[in-house]
């Protein structure tokens, strides 16, 4: 599948892959303060943002997605950031092909299957009237019957456009998105990984825990580890240039 990518700065190429039910845009402020040091390539996921529709997704899906990509841009090694499920994505990128990989940055996930923490996103995100709706505000006010933190149903919105008709719709592809949740929570799989690998955890986040270290390591033996102070599962976001400054000096080193 050749995915929608934003392609800017110059220097050693850097791929970044966002989460689920996320976009490249969600990495704007980071696309700009990394592309002053390397060529930064965000991308859309598959089912996601601008890239194609498909009836599956799975992570070595995705990570055949990147593939294809690299090579559509003659890229036969890269650095790669991935956050959630763009990390998992990464990760099962890194276990088929190491030798793609120059180096690898993992945002707020572990290598393991998660149990269904979504349900309530899914309800509200299928709640949402789109026929009807007005404004963006009355689809926050839908979605606030699932959904209470404000900064979720942003992050949520940020899907909705109007298409050529005027109408409301989502950007992501919601029935597959439901439908294949299950291939998302999986973990990825194959031969460990004998190259370093940074994990970046944030502090008030539970994607990243203790009780996830042995098959962490089991898959990524040569793992780092950085915490970010006062930061949930969105740390590039809630804390931009602790993040930016830390990925800096572990790319550059």
């Amino acid at each position: 599948m050749k995915l929608n990518v934003q392609i800017l700065g110059n220097g050693k190429p850097l791929i970044i892959m966002h989460g689920l039910f996320g976009t490249l845009e969600n990495w704007g402020g980071q696309i700009k303060a990394l592309a002053e040091h390397f060529t930064v390539y965000a991308v859309d996921m598959r089912n996601h943002g601008r890239s194609p529709h498909n009836d599956t997704i799975s992570y070595p899906e995705m990570a055949e997605d990147i593939i294809q990509l690299m090579d559509d841009h003659c890229l036969s090694s890269t650095s790669i950031i991935g956050h959630s499920m763009g990390g998992k994505a990464a990760m099962q990128l890194a276990l088929n092909n190491p030798q793609r990989i120059d180096k690898l940055i993992i945002v707020d996930i572990a290598p393991v299957q998660y149990p269904h923490h979504h349900q309530d996103v899914l309800r509200g995100l299928n709640a949402v009237d789109l026929g009807t709706l007005k404004s963006r505000n009355d689809a926050d006010q839908q979605l606030s019957l699932f959904i209470p933190e404000m900064a979720v149903r942003q992050f949520l919105l940020k899907n909705l456009y109007r298409d050529e008709q005027k109408a409301f719709a989502w950007r992501m592809n919601l029935p597959v998105l439901e439908a294949c949740y299950d291939n998302i929570s999986a973990a990825p799989e194959g031969p460990a990984y004998q190259a370093p690998v940074l994990f970046i955890k944030g502090e008030n986040s539970d994607y990243l825990t203790a009780d996830y270290r042995k098959p962490l390591l089991k898959l990524f033996p040569q793992a780092d580890y950085r915490m970010i102070q006062d930061a949930g599962h969105w740390p590039h976001a809630e804390k931009a240039a602790i993040f930016t400054k830390m990925v800096l000096k572990y790319l550059q080193k």
